[in-house]
């Protein structure tokens, strides 16, 4: 199949979500006729939809076209909480401060997704590597592993803002405070990290390097960091409007045990395998969390 151009590749990928949108939106009207929990009539919508794009990848024989998937579902399904926070009491304050941080975060993650993306020509070098592993069933693995897999996780790391946005009419308090300066800390960390490194990567002389520069001097992927601590932010919110909510800690926790046990490990043994300068550039440099360089 012929690769299109950049433009026609947005084209693409803003169609493929556009019907995963309707197909969603027709899930889960469907689970509200049959008066499902909220929660679950999102968990319907959110499977849906990712089935949908699911396909898209499959026809287009890229699995690239679910990257943007991580940061434009979590705005809907919080807008759709948001939503319901208008028929069950909510505390304004939280919601409007939840909301406002997952759209900062899910528009600035979409557009530097956008902003580097070469389009359907090029796929991620995981989704390559598992092709080459797996073989013929590597479509299976595909909608398991690189589909279905992170859209569980980061649904879970949504759960936090049904309380946050929908059921509670507790005062705002300082768990709040600490829920916004964490996501505020997060999204910008998130922002300083991604500038860094593709400055880095636009300048000429630094082909094959390492980039140590800014954060990733006291991180070595300190984009992972942020990107963990935004889900504990959404969390602390959670908690703040329902303590007996604590279980839904169990999302951040998920998300940040992904990026230590495989994202971050695929990370490393790549570098290593790429950049043979990459265990001195980055000795004495905290793998992800970060801290002063030793």
């Amino acid at each position: 199949m012929k690769s299109p151009n950049r433009s026609t590749s947005f084209s693409i990928v803003i169609l493929a979500y556009i019907v995963a949108l309707a197909a969603a939106t027709g899930a889960g009207y469907w689970a509200w006729l049959k008066a499902w929990h909220p929660i679950w009539i999102a968990a319907l919508a959110d499977g849906i939809a990712t089935v949908v794009v699911f396909i898209f990848s499959y026809l287009r024989k890229n699995s690239s076209l679910y990257d943007p998937y991580w940061s434009v579902i979590p705005m809907l399904i919080a807008a759709y909480f948001l939503y319901l926070g208008q028929e069950i009491p909510a505390d304004a304050t939280r919601a409007v401060l939840a909301f406002t941080f997952v759209c900062l975060w899910g528009i600035r993650l979409t557009w530097n997704w956008a902003r580097s993306w070469p389009g359907l020509q090029h796929q991620d070098w995981r989704y390559d590597s598992l092709e080459q592993q797996t073989g013929k069933a590597y479509w299976l693995v595909s909608f398991s592993g690189i589909h279905l897999f992170p859209t569980i996780i980061v649904f879970l790391g949504c759960l936090p803002l049904y309380p946050a946005l929908a059921e509670s009419s507790a005062p705002v308090g300082w768990l709040d405070l600490l829920a916004s300066l964490t996501c505020l800390i997060a999204v910008g960390f998130e922002f300083f990290a991604d500038n860094q490194l593709l400055a880095f990567r636009r300048k000429p002389e630094n082909k094959g390097k390492v980039c140590t520069d800014g954060l990733w001097r006291i991180s070595r992927h300190p984009n992972y960091f942020g990107e963990a601590l935004f889900w504990l932010g959404l969390f602390f919110f959670g908690l703040s409007a329902n303590p007996e909510s604590w279980w839904m800690g169990i999302g951040w926790v998920s998300i940040a045990a992904m990026f230590q046990f495989i994202t971050i490990r695929m990370m490393e043994e790549r570098q290593l395998a790429t950049k043979p300068g990459y265990a001195e550039a980055t000795k004495g440099i905290s793998q992800w969390i970060p801290w002063p360089r030793k």
